[in-house]
């Protein structure tokens, strides 16, 4: 399958497209969706009045020839290029992806090993990791030779020297607690 066919895709067919072949996605929990949203929310806020754009987790991104992959936040910085509206295929890298850790070796070794040669390939930015069982945000950026280094890590507090995102402050106790409220299993 090329880019093209998997972007016209009917919108119930899932997956991501590596190496020409459609491979299952994660199945995202509630814990997932709120933190999506929770992200979406912050960077929403923060983008007001500044220009730029987020969003979410069905948007397909064209990382490399034969591969497209779906982020759980995407953002284009204020002054960077953005896709046009009716883009199915974003084929202009965003500034920041976001991944969501899943407790599955299978869906976390896909975020943390795999997708970050795609992203950096593509020429995102910064590469979040937030890790909603350990309790972190790793924030990664990418250095001239077009790898990663880590540019920020918490667990804890407000962060508010955000690379790349001047005046955004993200209140993870209040993420935590948020979690928290949700029932156990």
């Amino acid at each position: 399958m090329t880019l093209a066919q998997w972007a016209q895709l009917d919108e119930d067919v899932s997956g991501e497209l590596v190496d020409g072949v459609l491979e299952d996605e994660e199945m995202p929990s509630v814990m997932h969706e709120l933190i999506v949203g929770w992200l979406i929310a912050a960077f929403r806020v923060w983008l007001v009045g500044r220009g730029g754009l987020v969003g979410g987790s069905e948007a397909k991104l064209a990382v490399r020839p034969g591969r497209g992959r779906k982020a759980d936040v995407f953002v284009y910085l204020p002054g960077r290029s953005l896709p046009s509206r009716h883009a199915t295929l974003l084929d202009v890298p965003p500034s920041i992806v976001v991944e969501i850790i899943s407790p599955t070796p299978r869906d976390a070794r896909r975020d943390r090993v795999e997708k970050v040669d795609d992203y950096a390939a593509f020429g995102v930015l910064f590469y979040w990791l937030l890790d909603p069982d350990l309790r972190t945000l790793e924030i990664w950026g990418l250095d001239e030779q077009g790898r990663y280094v880590r540019a920020l890590g918490g667990a804890s507090g407000t962060l508010s020297q955000v690379p790349g995102c001047a005046g955004l402050e993200l209140d993870l106790d209040a993420l935590w607690a948020e979690i928290d409220a949700l029932p156990e299993p």
